[in-house]
């Protein structure tokens, strides 16, 4: 049997692309890496894995502990981790879902192709930085007062289509209609709705961004249609969160948790898992703030697709309708969800690893944590769009700034192998601190546009430095396992023309 350690972890090769850690110990299931050899020697570089086998000791946790393989760590539990715990006997976990509640990805498409932008690279990545707030602290398109961020937390993108900032096909083309119906404005204190109200429609700082892309790859033709995506297409892709907002709401219930329910932290490995109990007042309540966050994250990126919308009605003088500039598709991250999934059981009624030895199949409602993880519904499934339930939810996966990023569509086997999920963008090879230590941000800027004709825009050169290509893992890689797998199939490939960041 092929084996993997690192160090006092030990994987054991499953098959190609998936490998686990044998159920040992406290652990409550055992925990299962998606990933490459390649890959798998990067996750192995960090805490990872020994996050990874941590959160198997969360109540209820179903099945196994997952690592996707865009793995590396995080808070607790790692990022591109995906828990599935039992929503009656389990519990929820603020840290396997995040800080950054619902950081997430959105594609706008065009019918603008590569020849219609070369030449105005610059006057384009000009105005968006001009025109689509970034950064550190507040400022947003938006800036309103506590009535509006309690309307925005309840009632999600459709407070935005309400106030002029969105149209009926955009809520159609969002994961959830961009509305979460079990949010609750009430759980999120007021100190985190101060942080949220001047930073309405806002990019913030660190690895968010916006990126003007073209399509370079189709690799399915038929399903690249229906997504509205050509070879030599302009897309646009937007990628931020909850801002303040929703990393005060992640704090302030991991504090109330800690005082709580110290006993259960007690049981558990690593205090950054704090959990409440399923059931539980706090749970309750989490996940009602949680949900508000969602909200709130989801009209963030409505308001920047919006100004987006404006910003290329100037520089090309035609309206945005007439350039086709359509959502394709929003998909959240940092993200846990009430979700019914079928499981195999042993005569005893306990859930199994191996399908070979289920007796039967039940349906359960369960928290699913996808934390640096996207769902992946494969077709049919009545959670994904009209517009796509032929063919599979679309699948947006990031790369750097300096690399391609992927389109995928939900995998025949996402539902079976990892509760509906696969990888959310690259994955970080490098810490922030150590990047700006091995790149100067100008050299970046200067390198990407004499080398890729890549054009970026940023608030500083130490935010480029943290985020030069260099410091994360190959998308390529990342996006090959999981169209081997079957989890999320490729259905094309773009790459960067203009990008800016925080």
């Amino acid at each position: 049997m092929t084996t993997y350690e690192a160090g006092d972890v030990t994987l054991q090769k499953v098959r190609d692309y998936v490998w686990e850690i044998p159920k040992q110990g406290d652990m409550r299931v055992p925990a299962r890496v998606f990933a490459s050899e390649e890959l798998l020697s990067e996750i192995g570089d960090d805490k990872t894995l020994e996050q990874l086998r941590n959160a198997t000791h969360l109540p209820g946790i179903t099945k196994y502990a997952i690592c996707m393989p865009d793995g590396h760590q995080g808070y607790g539990f790692p990022v591109g981790g995906v828990g599935a715990m039992d929503a009656e006997n389990g519990c929820i976990s603020p840290g396997a879902v995040g800080y950054d509640i619902n950081c997430g990805v959105r594609m706008l498409t065009t019918n603008l192709t590569y020849d219609d932008l070369q030449g105005r690279e610059q006057e384009l990545v000009e105005a968006l930085f001009a025109n689509v707030p970034s950064g550190l602290g507040g400022g947003g398109v938006f800036e309103g007062d506590i009535a509006d961020v309690d309307a925005i937390l309840e009632e999600g993108v459709q407070w935005a289509l309400r106030n002029d900032w969105a149209v009926p096909e955009d809520l159609e083309h969002c994961e959830d209609e961009g509305f979460r119906p079990d949010a609750d404005p009430s759980a999120i204190s007021q100190k985190a709705k101060d942080r949220g109200k001047n930073q309405i429609g806002s990019l913030g700082s660190g690895n968010h961004f916006l990126e003007v892309q073209r399509v370079t790859d189709v690799y399915d033709d038929a399903v690249a249609d229906s997504f509205g995506l050509a070879a030599d297409q302009i897309v646009v892709l937007i990628h931020c969160g909850s801002r303040g907002l929703g990393h005060q709401t992640c704090n302030d219930y991991l504090r109330r948790i800690e005082k709580t329910h110290a006993g259960l932290l007690d049981s558990l490995p690593d205090r950054e898992l704090a959990a409440a109990p399923a059931g539980s007042q706090l749970a309750e309540e989490y996940y009602g703030a949680m949900c508000a966050a969602i909200n709130f994250a989801w009209v963030n990126r409505q308001l920047i697709m919006h100004r987006t919308r404006q910003v290329f009605e100037r520089v090309f003088d035609r309206d945005w309708r007439d350039m086709e500039m359509h959502l394709l598709y929003d998909v959240a991250h940092n993200i846990a969800k009430k979700e019914r999934h079928q499981v195999g059981v042993d005569a005893t009624g306990e859930v199994v690893t191996d399908d070979a030895d289920a007796v039967e199949y039940e349906t359960r409602e369960l928290y699913v944590h996808r934390k640096g993880a996207t769902r992946a519904f494969p077709a049919g499934r009545e959670e994904v769009p009209p517009a796509y339930r032929d063919v599979g939810q679309p699948v947006i996966i990031p790369g750097s700034m300096g690399s391609g990023s992927y389109v995928l569509r939900g995998g025949e086997h996402s539902m079976r192998e990892t509760f509906g999920s696969t990888a959310h963008g690259a994955g970080r090879l490098m810490s922030r601190t150590q990047a700006k230590k091995e790149y100067w941000g100008g050299d970046v800027q200067t390198d990407l546009r004499e080398q890729n004709q890549i054009y970026v825009k940023a608030q500083s050169g130490a935010t480029v430095a943290e985020e030069a290509p260099g410091v994360y893992k190959d998308v390529d890689e990342v996006v090959r396992v999981s169209d081997a797998l079957g989890i999320g199939d490729r259905v094309a490939r773009t790459f960067p023309v203009c990008n800016i960041k925080g």
